[in-house]
Formats: structure tokens, sequence, C-alpha cells
């Protein structure tokens, strides 16, 4: 998994990863994430206002690209998979914004997040022992 996030990281932007590892870890109530991916996203110059505003991302849109968007949404579709799939338009949407290889690495983050969220939250890992940049 290691791996694989490293791999992921190559030529994404570090604040829309970390935007969408915050986002993954509220779905999943993962508070050692949520933490972690919070420091991250403010030393990566994140600010504080869309950190914020994230768990409600679509009732402010203004906040976020239209890249982002489509990358909170594809998050939410592939972490909560309600239906047993993303939704075809989700995908073709975050497929529009992203090169074929981005959007790989995207669907490799998402999927790294939420097989580390699944190992926080069973094992009851405690936040805020967390230095930005420790895992990086």
């Amino acid at each position: 998994m290691v791996r694989l996030d490293a791999a992921a990281r190559k030529g994404l932007d570090p604040r829309l990863l970390e935007l969408v590892k915050v986002r993954a870890s509220q779905i999943n109530q993962c508070a050692l994430c949520l933490d972690m991916h919070s420091k991250d996203a403010l030393a990566a110059g994140e600010s504080v206002e869309r950190i914020i505003q994230l768990s409600a991302w679509r009732e402010s849109p203004h906040c976020y690209t239209e890249r982002e968007l489509a990358a909170l949404a594809l998050t939410e579709a592939v972490t909560v998979l309600t239906d047993g799939f993303v939704p075809d338009e989700v995908y073709e949407h975050a497929a529009q914004h992203f090169q074929e290889a981005e959007l790989a690495q995207l669907i490799a983050a998402i999927t790294v997040i939420n097989a580390w969220n699944r190992f926080g939250v069973t094992c009851r890992r405690t936040p805020g022992h967390y230095q930005p940049g420790q895992h990086a």
C-alpha cells in the first residue's frame, strides 16, 4: 500500500491528494487519518477554509476548482459504493478533468486511503500525535 500510495502521488497536485484523503477519511470517520491529512494539507499550502468546507463541498462549489470537484465526486463514489459501482457519469466527469494516467493515480490514491481508514478505524488508532510530512 505504501508503494501504491507513492506511485499515486507522482504527478498529481499534493493539495488535491490531501483533499481527497481528508474527504474519504471524513466519510469513513477515521480520526487518525483526518488528523494526519488535515495537517499534511495545511503543510502543502491548503487553506483552513477549504478544509473546513470539505464536508459540505457540494454546497460550497465556489471554494474548489472543477478538477477538484470532479475528484471529490469520484472520491465519494469510490468510498461509499452504495450501489455496488461508481456511476458512469461520475467516472466520465472525472475523466474529463484528468488524463488517463492521472485518473489511474487518483483512483489508486482513493483506494489506498480507504484501506488505511479501515485499519485506523478497526484498530482504534488515536489522533493528535502526527507531525506534517511524517509519513511522506
